[in-house]
């Protein structure tokens, strides 16, 4: 009898440590996250949608830049859901694949949805959004990922995403088109990250985000991206993003209530995660 109590117990404590889990990923953002297309143009070389899709045999490292359209997923009746869905989460929103992709928001913006739409954001790309869908601002907030204000820097880790200043006047743009803004800075590729909260933080309604890297170098192997310069750089920014960097970017903004913090900081600085996904905090 002693032994069912404890095989009960057992069984209860690990389902409530299951719902206790701490939230990381995108799961900080939205409770969901819709996709329908494998690969991306972006082809960036820190990339975990890359490395789970050539890991587990759906794309390779040299076809993942091609772009495949599911028009299954992208016809599927979409359902209401509670809080944000986050679209896309495993690829991105290029020029090519646009009139999909405004399609696709369409779906689940009739039926109700709030979407986060997370984009490296091509200026053609967010000027057809926000024109197709000027009605439903306050069913769309844009996330735009930035991680450095240097092109170069962009250009190195994220080979055919868009330049900063493209970046830059598409968040301008939704921002002066009356649209809920915020930015990712996840990952950072530099250190001058400060510089780019300043450069951003007028036009931006919601948040920045900030994260490093994760499990950088295991991602660039599977990716294909382990040559030595890439290795190398990325060397470089791990010693350079410091425990002590972090404290020091964390002081300066701790007080600012349009910076946020990824897993990755929260862990270094002590702050508590979340056990519920999509609170966006």
């Amino acid at each position: 009898m002693g032994n069912k109590i404890n095989l009960k117990q057992k069984k209860s404590s690990l389902r409530k440590s299951k719902k206790e889990k701490q939230v990381s990923g995108t799961a900080e953002w939205a409770p969901q996250n819709a996709n329908f297309i494998n690969g991306c143009s972006h082809n960036c070389k820190y990339c975990y949608a890359k490395a789970m899709a050539v890991r587990f045999g759906r794309k390779t490292a040299d076809n993942w830049k091609t772009e495949e359209v599911n028009l299954e997923k992208l016809r599927a009746r979409r359902n209401q859901k509670e809080g944000y869905t986050m679209f896309p989460s495993s690829h991105d929103i290029s020029p090519e694949n646009l009139d999909y992709s405004i399609e696709f928001i369409g779906r689940l913006i009739e039926t109700g949805n709030q979407v986060l739409v997370v984009t490296k954001p091509h200026f053609s790309v967010v000027e057809s959004i926000c024109k197709r869908f000027a009605g439903n601002k306050d069913q769309i907030l844009f996330r735009f990922t930035i991680g450095s204000c240097n092109t170069e820097t962009l250009k190195f880790w994220e080979p055919f995403a868009p330049s900063f200043e493209e970046r830059l006047s598409s968040l301008q743009y939704a921002f002066s088109m009356g649209f809920q803004t915020s930015v990712s800075c996840e990952p950072a590729l530099d250190t001058h990250t400060e510089e780019l909260v300043h450069i951003l933080i007028p036009y931006v309604t919601d948040a920045i985000w900030i994260g490093l890297p994760n499990r950088l170098n295991g991602i660039l192997k599977l990716n294909g991206a382990n040559d030595f310069t890439t290795l190398k750089c990325a060397e470089v920014l791990r010693n350079t993003q410091s425990k002590e960097w972090v404290k020091d970017l964390y002081n300066t903004f701790q007080s600012n209530p349009k910076i946020k913090w990824k897993e990755s900081i929260k862990k270094i600085i002590g702050i508590e995660r979340p056990t519920t996904v999509g609170l966006d905090i």
